[in-house]
């Protein structure tokens, strides 16, 4: 097994990346982590995938190991496409698979339906490929949590308070449902905290998984989803705030997609039903290789 890594100049500043490979001439995946402002923390761990094939992650500009510019027009939807070109560009990724998760759904999708040459096939897990939609499945959500919390959830957005602590529990309360329900929470997890980058998030989504209100909050590329003419998978929870509902629907929309729910998962199936993830994940790609 070689590891490497580095860091790569793209639009706005250095990312950090790293291979795994085993030196097999299958095509390599890579994983493009959630957020925005997030990192590939805690997606480490699909580095097994790497027994079959090179996985590639890097930590989108602004987060993780890359650069934190201080430039706040760099983030947009428009940029991190640009910065996954210069990636593929920069490590002659000619072929590759790509897994995104969560935001990294939202921008595999832009990515793809600008039509690049070479991907091999597009792995959508716990998508958000509709803001829109995504809000209206939180409002549903929400409902099911105390009454309590969701009486502070709406006093502080109405307040502008969702900086203060009283929202931060009670988001939290949303979180153990709908994004990951391992409890204890594991303690790796909590120590990813440092590789973010809040300030993206809020100017990309808003100040919680819920609230929707920053520059993504009209992204909706549903129409399109019948232009993706690669094999596809869509995956998610059965707690998932990504909802089971949608992600079936988006793969309604897709040409002979896949779709599979993880039955004891929130947000986070990669952590809390590895084994099976894994599974799902190998699988499916080395299916995809075998129908190239």
């Amino acid at each position: 097994m070689t590891v490497k890594e580095g860091f790569i100049s793209v639009t706005g500043g250095n990312v950090w990346y790293q291979i795994h490979d085993k030196h097999t001439d299958k095509t390599p995946v890579i994983i493009l982590h959630g957020g925005p402002g997030s990192s590939h923390y805690s997606l480490q761990g699909l580095k097994v995938l790497s027994e079959d094939r090179p996985v590639i992650f890097y930590d989108q500009l602004g987060c993780g190991k890359s650069d934190r510019p201080a430039d706040t027009s760099l983030w947009q939807i428009e940029r991190f496409v640009e910065e996954l070109v210069q990636i593929r560009t920069e490590l002659c990724l000619d072929k590759v698979h790509i897994l995104g998760h969560s935001w990294g759904t939202t921008l595999a999708a832009a990515y793809i339906l600008s039509k690049p040459a070479g991907v091999e096939s597009i792995i959508f897990s716990s998508p958000c490929l509709s803001a829109p939609l995504w809000a209206e499945d939180q409002d549903r959500n929400r409902k099911q949590l105390s009454k309590e919390v969701q009486a502070t959830l709406q006093a502080c957005e109405e307040n502008g308070t969702t900086d203060s602590e009283e929202y931060k529990a009670a988001t939290a309360e949303f979180n153990k449902h709908f994004v990951c329900r391992l409890d204890p929470l594991p303690t790796f997890l909590k120590q990813g905290g440092q590789y973010k980058n809040p300030a993206i998030y809020n100017i990309m989504w808003g100040p919680s998984e819920f609230h929707v209100t920053g520059n993504l909050k009209n992204f909706d590329c549903t129409s399109q989803l019948k232009e993706i003419a690669i094999p596809t998978l869509y995956t998610c929870g059965r707690y998932d705030e990504a909802t089971p509902e949608s992600t079936e629907y988006f793969s309604s929309l897709t040409p002979g997609a896949k779709f599979h729910v993880f039955e004891h998962s929130a947000h986070m199936p990669y952590i809390e039903e590895t084994d099976e993830y894994v599974m799902v994940v190998r699988d499916f790609l080395r299916n995809a290789d075998y129908n190239s």
